[in-house]
């Protein structure tokens, strides 16, 4: 019965006429007050997940949410399909929140968003207390696990949530967690036994490409170049670099906005309200941005520079392509790049366990920048997963030639030990090209015998080899002598002749004139049978009624109910419910006015 009520709720409230893969074992187990983590990739429907079994148990749903906007979006696409929902957030007036409360301590709210600092004051905690709290979201639940001792201490508070709602089910979404992960989630949150759904990572839609930085605006500015008025996010490592790469890009004549932590709060909020209402905007971001964010239409996410973790860059690439449309994951790095992460990581207040934890999630993201496979593959399997080749990879679409660097390996992990691994990288290639310079004078250098044994190989050949060094563990840094490069065990093998080693002998050119080709093939064929002319008609209305609605326009109905508007021209109600995406509450604000503009076209 319980299930037959989930079924009239997905269909009714929703307007969808089947769950996603994955979707359904979810919201039964959480129907049924277990405890539960869903581990879904993004743009597979985890809010769903929560959602419906809210409605179904009734009473009161808190959502712990991460960020703002967030919030915001849940709570607008939610009123818009007739639940109730509410937040309380820094970004409203006292008054509203006052309101959205009163609301809540009426028993007139199903879900009620709420960020984990605000959560877990002793008044907050109390006061919900009283009420009949039916389950608790985590939403974000990765953040309990790896930002929660450093970065966002009230996420590790919620293991305290037990002591306030007890029996109370507690749900945990996240799109990225890998094992190690998932138990520290279940442990921290869950005091007796939960279940722990994963469904496949895959997002196959995603074409992934990295690529050696050499100028980061030239190469950006020519990615962008094949994707015009085309919705997408670049991602920079630093404040500075975001408010300066937003303002090249608007000097070209490219609808570019910044967002950070650091921007005024009205401006980064206005920000993000143009690309998310907006069709053709770039916004510039810090991984400040992103979190949760629900745009379909986002054709692609470039990083300027190497993410944190294999996880945030997953998440992040995430973002891109939740409409199932072809979309691109462009990743720039260097060696600077993989020397300041492992900064990060060693100045960061925090367990050396954790460092250590962290350390080697970075050593996974980097061998994917280097690996000789097919990245999917690579990627996949880090979570656990089996793959054949996609095809859909700079890898795959030109496999690389690789050579054996053994000897080049041998005379660098040579120059290393020579120096007492005291240098950096500038210096050790510095010493291989036999360069004059007062370090090497000054340190008598010139008398090492592999001084000058690599002048053939220009500087970038060289960092590109010790990069896919690192990557395979022959090298790493060592912070405590101001990031020196040592040599590992591995690359002890190597050097002593009893371990071989193969390269990439430069950043391989990758042609993605072809995958363009396949976009736009692909948009032909998602509007195959279509009434084009109709179907921009409609997504006009669409835009007009979101600046009305102040929401983005792809809550009013997404694309995919656009088309099939398009393509089966309803003529009446009865008719137009039946289309996907229309629930009874859409039914009754938006048919008569869809129905007017079919009729008239």
């Amino acid at each position: 019965m319980l299930r037959d009520q989930a079924y009239s709720i997905l269909k009714n409230t929703f307007g969808y006429n089947a769950f996603r893969a994955g979707q359904e074992p979810v919201i039964l187990a959480l129907i049924g007050g277990i405890n539960t983590l869903c581990v879904m990739p993004t743009g597979a429907g985890k809010s769903l997940c929560y959602q419906i079994p809210a409605l179904v148990r009734g009473g009161l749903t808190i959502v712990v949410s991460p960020l703002v906007a967030l919030m915001k979006e849940q709570v607008a696409a939610l009123q818009l399909v007739g639940v109730s929902a509410e937040t309380i957030n820094s970004s409203r007036p006292y008054s509203c929140n006052a309101k959205s409360w009163r609301s809540v301590e009426a028993g007139q709210v199903q879900l009620f968003y709420i960020s984990p600092e605000r959560l877990m004051t002793p008044r907050m905690l109390n006061a919900l207390k009283k009420l009949p709290v039916k389950m608790i979201v985590i939403d974000e639940a990765h953040c309990i696990s790896r930002w929660g001792p450093a970065f966002r201490p009230d996420y590790e508070a919620l293991s305290r949530l037990n002591d306030y709602f007890q029996n109370v089910p507690i749900a945990a979404m996240t799109a990225t967690a890998d094992t190690i992960t998932r138990e520290d989630i279940g442990n921290k949150l869950f005091r007796v036994k939960g279940k722990v759904f994963v469904t496949e990572f895959n997002r196959p839609n995603i074409t992934l490409k990295v690529e050696t930085r050499a100028n980061g605006n030239a190469q950006l500015l020519a990615f962008l170049q094949k994707y015009q008025n085309k919705s997408g996010i670049v991602y920079c490592l630093s404040r500075k670099t975001t408010e300066e790469t937003a303002t090249f890009l608007q000097a070209r004549g490219i609808n570019a906005v910044p967002y950070h932590a650091g921007m005024d709060e009205r401006a980064r909020s206005a920000n993000q309200d143009a690309f998310m209402i907006g069709e053709d905007v770039v916004i510039v971001a810090t991984v400040a941005f992103g979190m949760g964010i629900n745009k379909p239409d986002v054709r692609f996410v470039f990083h300027m520079n190497l993410p944190s973790t294999i996880e945030s860059y997953y998440q992040e690439i995430g973002r891109a392509g939740r409409d199932g449309k072809p979309a691109f994951a462009h990743m720039l790095y260097d060696l600077n790049d993989i020397r300041i992460r492992r900064m990060f990581i060693e100045r960061v207040n925090s367990p050396e366990s954790h460092k250590l934890r962290e350390s080697k999630r970075l050593d996974s993201l980097i061998s994917y920048c280097e690996s000789p496979s097919c990245r999917r593959q690579r990627l996949l399997k880090y979570f656990g997963e089996q793959s054949i080749s996609c095809k859909n990879c700079d890898i795959c679409a030109a496999p690389p030639d690789l050579r054996d660097g053994t000897d080049l390996a041998s005379i660098l992990i040579k120059t290393v030990r020579g120096t007492g691994e005291q240098f950096g990288t500038s210096h050790i290639i510095d010493i291989l090209r036999g360069a004059n310079t007062h370090r090497i004078r000054s340190f008598r250098h010139k008398n090492l015998s592999t001084f000058g044994s690599g002048k053939d190989i220009d500087k970038t050949t060289w960092r590109s080899l010790i990069c896919q060094m690192m990557a395979e563990g022959l090298l790493n840094f060592n912070f405590k002598g101001h990031c020196t490069l040592t040599v590992t065990k591995t690359g002890a093998a190597v050097g002593r002749g009893e371990a071989a080693f193969h390269y990439r002998p430069s950043s391989p050119r990758r042609n993605t004139e072809c995958r363009q080709e396949k976009i736009q093939s692909f948009s032909s064929d998602y509007l195959s049978g279509v009434d084009r002319e109709l179907f921009n008609i409609l997504k006009e209305h669409r835009a007009v009624l979101s600046q009305t609605k102040k929401v983005p326009a792809y809550l009013i109905f997404p694309d995919k109910t656009l088309i099939e508007l398009a393509r089966k021209r309803p003529t009446n109600q009865l008719e137009f419910k039946r289309i996907y995406g229309v629930g009874s509450v859409k039914l009754k604000r938006f048919a008569h006015s869809f129905l007017k503009v079919i009729t008239d076209n």
